[in-house]
């Protein structure tokens, strides 16, 4: 199995396209399936960068469908919390009829892809992203939680194996954020009740859980693993080697995993200093070719520092400025001081701010919760309705 996610077409750096970066992977994919006999691509979600995507970013999938089809290798690709489900599952049942196999609709998740080896048969589950406030009454969620909605997902997903054969191994795709994995800034918040992340239990009983949604390649079991995304989109990414999973199983069910590069179309680097430093610092001399975020540290704000930076770095394409200031000085950056906080825990600080340091009770808070959840929520309906 050749397990990938995140593909995001038809989204840009900073302003900078990546149609030709995306499409370079795309053909690495189509060459690594053909290279490594590989028998199923998994696509966990998050196929475009938006629900209504470009044309461009449509007519690339489709490439990449016709090319994935012809080579008698099946896909099957769930929709993530960028995609509408409506949009990419438009055709799903006659585009099976040619191996590729989407699954959008949350009713679906404990009905199968059936497809065969030497050792038998192997059932892929798809669990699109769900979002639960739209599909816990659906699926019969106990709670209106991201675990909740996975658990009743999952029985079904369980119920629908205890059928099959002895011997029936068993695959899930979900789009999800699972406790232990690591986050970065171009990841869509997908927080309901303050609470995100479900544990990587939720997935027990299946052979392998091949994940979307977080960016970064990641183990969190040996069973269940992040391909992350195959491109960088944010500088929280820069230290991330971009790859697929190539994952393997045995008769048994047993896993083995083999990390498979995909192509780099720029490095992205993160500089930080004083302008001048910046534009004389010899060691600085490798990254005159990447995708640069300059952070300036100067106590003034230099004139034309984008304009004088992109002489020496003409990839650069971000410009942070954070003086280098005391801590205590009023001054120093709000945006600094947000950093690393949550909507929820930046409106606790305010009400404390505005009331003279007494904080939110649990009752304010639980109105805060409910507040930043429904405004969210509203955001998803939107979303929803413009693509139906």
């Amino acid at each position: 199995m050749l397990h990938t996610s995140d593909w995001h077409l038809g989204r840009s750096f900073h302003r900078v396209g990546l149609l030709e970066a995306q499409r370079a992977f795309i053909d690495h994919l189509v060459d690594t399936v053909r290279e490594q006999r590989v028998d199923v691509v998994l696509v966990a979600g998050d196929v475009y960068d938006r629900a209504v995507p470009p044309l461009t970013a449509v007519e690339l999938f489709d490439d990449a469908l016709h090319r994935l089809a012809d080579l008698g290798v099946p896909t099957v690709m769930i929709s993530g919390n960028h995609d509408s489900p409506r949009r990419l599952g438009v055709g799903a049942g006659l585009i099976e009829r040619a191996g590729i196999h989407l699954r959008t609709a949350p009713a679906a998740c404990g009905t199968p892809v059936l497809l065969a080896d030497a050792h038998g048969d192997v059932a892929f589950y798809g669990l699109p992203y769900l979002e639960p406030a739209l599909v816990r009454e659906e699926l019969g969620a106990r709670r209106g939680s991201h675990a909740a909605v996975l658990e009743a997902a999952m029985d079904r997903v369980r119920a629908d194996l205890a059928t099959r054969p002895a011997g029936t191994r068993s695959v899930v795709l979900a789009h999800a954020f699972v406790a232990g994995g690591a986050e970065s800034d171009s990841e869509r918040d997908i927080t309901v009740g303050g609470v995100a992340a479900v544990p990587a239990a939720v997935f027990d009983g299946v052979d392998y859980t091949a994940l979307g949604h977080l960016h970064g390649s990641q183990t969190i079991t040996e069973r269940v693993r992040y391909s992350g995304s195959p491109l960088a989109y944010s500088f929280s990414e820069t230290d991330h080697r971009k790859t697929m999973w190539l994952i393997d199983l045995d008769a048994a069910g047993a896993v083995t995993a083999e990390r498979l590069d995909c192509p780099v179309p720029r490095p992205l680097a993160r500089i930080r200093g004083r302008l001048d430093d910046l534009l004389d610092d010899p060691r600085l001399e490798r990254h005159e070719q990447a995708w640069v975020e300059a952070t300036l540290t100067d106590a003034h704000r230099p004139q034309e520092p984008m304009a004088r930076l992109a002489r020496r770095f003409p990839h650069v394409v971000s410009l942070v400025f954070e003086p280098d200031r005391a801590p205590e000085d009023p001054l120093a950056s709000y945006a600094q001081r947000l950093r690393g906080r949550t909507d929820r825990q930046i409106a606790e600080d305010f009400v404390a701010h505005v009331r003279g340091g007494r904080a939110a009770d649990e009752a304010e808070a639980a109105v805060l919760t409910t507040a930043l959840d429904a405004v969210r929520l509203a955001g998803t309906e939107t979303v929803r309705e413009e693509t139906r």
